[in-house]
C-alpha cells in the first residue's frame, strides 16, 4: 500500500475527526481509510489513534507523528508543484513579518534586490518585536529570531543572528572597568523587552559558557531606541551586529569583552505547511535562503 497515500489519509482523518469524513474526501470506504491507518501503525510499531465506536483521538506519539506528516505532505506538494510554478511568473501581494532591527538593517537593504528581480510582486512588510502569530493573521512569510516553540510551521534555518556587547565611551569612563562577564552584574544594562535579554545575558569565552543576571532602570522593546540611550551613556548594550557595527566603526560605541562572544541566536524563515506555495512565496523563500542562509561575511 502507498505509504504517502496512507499518510495523507491519516492526516485527513485527524483533521476531519472521523474515518467517514476522510473517506468522503478520498472517495473511498471508511473501511479502507481504517486499513491505511492500520498499515501505518503496523509499519511504525505504535498506535497512532485511540478509536471507539463514537470517537477517536490521537495518542501522544500519534500527535507528534501528525505534526511531522503535515510538514512532509506540504513538502511533497511543494516539490510536485515546482515544475509548474517555474513556468509561472511570481506576482501579487507578498506579506512579510520581521523583527524591527533585522527588518530595518538586514532585510530592507536587500529587499530591493528581490523586488528588482520580480517586478510583478508587491511587498508589504510589517515590523514588530512583539510575538504575534503573524501567519494566522495573513502573513505569507515570517522571520523569527530565537528558539522556535511551534513545530507546526515549516522553518528554514538561516545564518545565526550575532549579538555584540558595547557601551558609549562616556559610560565606560564613568564606571568600573568590565574585565569579565560577571562584572556586568554590577553595571547598568539596557534591557530588551519580550525576550530573555531583559533578565540575563549569556557569553561564550575561554572558560566556556557563562550566564550573567543583568538589570537596569530602562527597558525598551526597540533596539534602535536602546541604541540612542547607549550613545547617551545610559548603560551597557547587547544588540545585533547589523545595528552595532556601524556605531563602533564611527567611534560612538566601544566593544566590550571581545573574547567573550554572545552566542548567536537562531534565525528562521517560517511559513505555514498548509499555505499554498505560490510562485511569489517560493521565489521569496529561495531569495532569503540564498541571501541570509550562508554565514554572513562579517561573522
Amino acid at each position: 500500500m502507498d505509504r504517502l497515500l496512507s499518510m495523507s489519509v491519516f492526516a485527513k482523518a485527524v483533521e476531519m475527526g472521523s474515518f467517514s469524513a476522510a473517506a468522503e474526501v478520498f472517495r473511498m470506504s471508511p473501511q479502507l481509510v481504517g486499513k491505511h491507518v492500520r498499515m501505518l501503525e503496523q509499519h511504525l510499531g505504535v498506535q497512532l489513534l485511540n478509536r471507539t465506536t463514537r470517537r477517536q483521538h490521537l495518542t501522544e506519539i500519534g500527535a507528534s507523528y501528525y505534526e511531522k506528516v503535515k510538514i512532509i505532505l506540504a513538502e511533497v506538494d511543494s516539490a510536485e508543484g515546482l515544475a509548474a510554478d517555474s513556468r509561472v511568473t511570481p506576482s501579487g501581494l507578498l506579506r512579510i513579518n520581521a523583527p524591527v532591527t533585522f527588518g530595518i538593517h538586514a532585510l530592507m537593504p536587500r529587499l530591493t534586490e528581490y523586488m528588482a528581480a520580480f517586478p510583478e510582486v508587491q511587498v508589504e512588510v510589517a515590523l514588530t518585536n512583539r510575538y504575534i502569530d503573524a501567519l494566522e493573521e495573513g502573513a505569507d512569510a515570517v522571520f523569527r529570531v530565537g528558539v522556535l516553540d511551534d513545530s507546526s510551521r515549516i522553518a528554514r534555518r538561516l545564518a545565526p543572528y550575532r549579538l555584540i556587547l558595547c557601551a558609549a565611551p562616556s559610560y565606560l569612563e564613568a564606571h568600573a572597568k568590565i574585565h569579565k562577564p560577571m562584572d556586568l552584574a554590577s553595571h547598568t544594562c539596557l534591557g530588551f523587552a519580550y525576550t530573555e535579554l531583559r533578565t540575563h545575558w549569556t557569553f561564550d569565552g575561554p572558560g566556556g559558557l557563562v550566564t550573567v543576571p543583568v538589570a537596569g532602570r530602562l527597558m525598551v522593546d526597540s533596539g534602535e531606541a536602546l541604541l540612542v540611550a547607549a550613545r547617551a551613556g545610559a548603560g551597557v548594550l547587547l544588540q545585533p551586529a547589523e545595528l552595532i557595527e556601524p556605531e563602533i566603526a564611527a567611534g560612538r560605541l566601544v566593544r566590550i569583552l571581545p573574547k567573550h562572544a554572545a552566542p548567536a541566536r537562531p534565525l528562521h524563515l517560517l511559513y505555514a505547511p498548509d499555505r499554498q506555495m505560490t510562485p511569489k512565496l517560493r521565489s521569496f523563500v529561495d531569495f532569503v535562503v540564498a541571501t541570509f542562509g550562508a554565514a554572513r561575511s562579517n561573522s
